[in-house]
């Protein structure tokens, strides 16, 4: 029984990954009510856990659970004698494949990007609209979404309570907004969907780096966005980044789950099919004259993707590119990446003084890549006892095992006069 219960625990995570998201969009599309969605697809899984050990694992993981949460929904429903239309609605609901892909007339056929389309209402506050989504469709908790914004994580409780009660409050409507109104919604659109890929490309806290299953539903949303939005270039780009990064999951970790940094990666492992086609998808994005910040992401990327090697990468074009992307998106991250480019380009005094100039304005205490940058060059201009300091900075910030035992790899090379 302890064999079987293992599999039905590796099950019901698996599918949490893989179907949180859809049960709870649908749920919302029929009942209106995000608390109900979100404690009734909670109900079902707790369900999973209780049944699949005695009946055995469901043939449609996803219709199960849909089926149970849509149970729960009704049960409660029926305790509230002002939703009857809403609980015949929930009541007749079938879990088969129209569920998931039926919904409003907008000509996608999918509840999740319908999801983001609600959440990403320009009557939310931008961080509102990007945080409620990744809460409701991805199922991260509050914390890892906090850690994502650099913000606490009682501050981050309070916007997804006010982002649910404004939608409750002004009815605002579950769906793709018509084409017209497309526009005034595209830029948190792409950002929850870069935050999404972000969060599995570079896990928040945890034993692992990443969460591929984070990683192959943004692009798969990705792509249903530039078939929605064809005139975007902004949407090529990001799923032109998405791409060009996916190609080197197998390589970011060694087989003991250590980081491998990028320029130690087996290149002869990347994705070359991805690759080839991030590169194709970004020539679209770039046939626009308007410059964005996914594009220009994406072309750093595309850099680092058709290097031969790591001698080889196009440093110069890369600080360029980053020089160009702080005009249109200032922000202490983005100005952190180009300082790495600068180091690379132009030597490591060179990025130092950028990164000094972070550390003095104090936007980015907290985040661990903040001292790891700082702590990498002044390794390289052998101040080590500097760099030392800055390491152990870094390791207690680190949220991820696999961070933190690389940052302590570097933090004893330095302090045993190893690597220089």
């Amino acid at each position: 029984m302890g064999g079987l219960t293992a599999e039905v625990e590796a099950a019901v995570a698996e599918a949490f990954r893989q179907e949180w998201g859809r049960v709870v969009a649908t749920l919302i599309r029929v009942t209106g009510d995000w608390d109900l969605a979100e404690e009734c697809a909670q109900e079902a899984f707790a369900l999973a856990l209780e049944r699949w050990p005695r009946d055995g694992l469901p043939r449609r993981p996803g219709a199960w659970l849909t089926t149970a949460a849509r149970n729960r929904a009704v049960d409660r429903l029926r305790r509230r004698s002002t939703e009857a239309a809403k609980l015949r609605e929930v009541a007749t609901m079938a879990a088969d494949d129209d569920t998931f892909g039926s919904g409003d007339d907008s000509g996608v056929p999918d509840d999740r990007l319908r999801l983001i389309f609600t959440c990403c209402h320009p009557a939310l506050p931008l961080e509102a609209r990007v945080a409620l989504t990744l809460r409701t469709l991805t199922g991260m908790t509050t914390a890892e979404i906090a850690r994502a914004f650099l913000v606490t994580e009682a501050t981050m409780a309070k916007r997804l309570v006010r982002a649910k009660s404004k939608i409750s409050n002004a009815r605002i409507p579950y769906r793709v907004p018509p084409a017209h109104l497309l526009p005034e919604r595209t830029g948190s659109v792409l950002a929850v969907l870069y935050l999404l890929f972000n969060e599995g490309y570079s896990a928040s806290a945890g034993a692992d780096l990443a969460r591929w299953d984070l990683c192959a539903e943004a692009i798969r949303l990705a792509r249903l966005l530039t078939r929605l939005m064809p005139a975007e270039p902004e949407a090529y780009g990001l799923l032109a980044l998405m791409l060009l990064h996916h190609a080197r999951r197998a390589t970011r970790v060694d087989a003991a789950g250590d980081l491998v940094t990028l320029e130690r990666q087996d290149r002869t492992r990347w994705d070359r099919g991805e690759i080839d086609e991030g590169v194709a998808v970004l020539e679209t994005a770039l046939r626009h004259d308007r410059p964005g910040p996914y594009r220009l992401q994406a072309a750093v990327a595309a850099c680092h993707a058709t290097a031969a090697d790591a001698a080889d990468t196009d440093w110069a074009q890369i600080a360029e590119l980053y020089g160009q992307l702080v005009q249109v998106v200032p922000s202490p991250v983005v100005k952190l990446n180009q300082a790495v480019a600068v180091a690379m380009a132009d030597g490591p005094a060179a990025g130092l003084e950028l990164v000094e100039d972070l550390h003095a304005a104090g936007e980015l205490n907290g985040y661990h890549l903040l001292p790891a940058t700082r702590a990498d060059l002044l390794r390289r201009l052998n101040r080590r006892a500097e760099a030392a300091a800055a390491y152990r900075e870094a390791l207690d910030l680190a949220r991820t095992e696999a961070e933190q035992r690389y940052l302590a790899g570097r933090l004893a090379e330095i302090t045993t006069g190893g690597e220089s």
